[in-house]
């Protein structure tokens, strides 16, 4: 039998044979066949935030992290060397088991809270370390409430009239650097004397410290406002003017969201404020609060005081950091869709 040539074009389908029938005879080869990656899918997150990889991340938690733990060390060290009316420093330990029995009483008058309701009477013991933290978050929030609902109109006007801006800018200014310690007795006689109810639904100490830290905290707010408001690009405005949009309608599409990032930006001066003079005004206005829980503790004078006010001072600081980075989500949520 004779061997028979063959042919390479009886296999190999020719180019237009091959993008007729969609592929050729012979096996696709390893360039061609579609190789899956290797690199998992990045998690969704919510609001359109991603995770930041692995070196990223140890890049930006590093260096905060050797700076704690260098304040640490060197607290732990030099604490000892310190020598006070009450014994010597407390270093981080001993804050920490300090924190620790603050914690335990607060379980403990819980528990004892439970028994009281249980056994059909009121509890009637004193606030917790954890109660005080709740009372001054609270007062915060509602002079902070109230010091951004008189602050926001008032610059918002200020920032569209030169006239309104002009009429209180002296106003503005003389008021501003008074300190809470000045505003305090003010607000006390006229708190007490518009408060004559003996069971008043809001503690008068509590009415206090509210309006000393809305008196406070204000100006950042007010300040930010009228110039993130006289900011706005004036091709905006000449835009509404040709679109013939009325007072509310320029406020709402125009002024709001090209001054959003100035409002914000107050709202967190202002919460800062606020929260730094709230232990100022608790300390003498004895809302039982944080700045209470100080003051009692240094007027105590234990053993355990001072690193109960060590305590106070680092869950302070702590929540006033908590606070501002709050105030900058709300601003990022807020601002993420801004258009105008």
């Amino acid at each position: 039998m004779n061997a028979v040539a063959l042919r390479k074009d009886e296999f190999v389908g020719t180019e237009a044979e091959v993008m007729e029938g969609g592929a050729a005879l012979l096996p696709e080869t390893a360039a061609e066949t579609p190789v899956e990656s290797a690199t998992k899918p990045e998690r969704a997150l919510p609001f359109g935030l991603k995770l930041p990889s692995g070196s990223a991340a140890f890049e930006a938690l590093w260096p905060p992290l050797a700076g704690i733990g260098g304040f640490l060390a060197l607290w732990a060290v030099l604490a000892p060397l310190v020598q006070t009316s009450l014994g010597t420093l407390p270093g981080p330990g001993d804050v920490w088991e300090a924190f620790l029995g603050l914690l335990d009483e607060a379980a403990a008058a819980r528990i004892a809270a439970v028994e009281a309701v249980a056994a059909g009477y009121a509890y009637t013991g004193p606030p917790t370390f954890i109660d005080q933290i709740f009372t001054s978050l609270e007062t915060v929030a509602a002079g902070f409430v109230l010091a951004t609902l008189f602050a926001v109109p008032l610059g918002l006007v200020a920032g569209m009239s030169k006239r309104v801006n002009a009429a209180i800018n002296p106003l503005v200014q003389v008021m501003r650097p008074v300190s809470p310690l000045a505003w305090l007795p003010i607000v006390t006689m006229v708190v007490s004397a518009s408060v004559t109810s003996d069971d008043p639904t809001l503690a008068k100490s509590f009415i206090i410290s509210a309006v000393v830290v809305m008196l406070c905290s204000l100006w950042p707010t007010l300040i930010n406002t009228a110039i993130g408001t006289a900011s706005i690009d004036k091709d905006l405005i000449a835009v509404g003017r040709v679109l013939r949009l009325g007072w509310f309608a320029k406020l709402t599409r125009l002024v709001l969201p090209s001054s959003l990032p100035y409002i914000f930006t107050g709202m967190r001066l202002s919460l800062g404020t606020g929260w730094m003079v709230l232990i100022a005004a608790e300390m003498l206005a004895q809302n039982p609060g944080l700045g209470k829980f100080v003051w009692d503790e240094f007027q105590n004078g234990s053993e355990k005081s001072l690193a109960r006010i060590m305590v106070a001072v680092v869950v302070i600081g702590l929540i006033g950091f908590a606070l501002d980075r709050v105030m900058m989500a709300l601003q990022a949520f807020v601002s993420r869709n801004r258009t105008v």
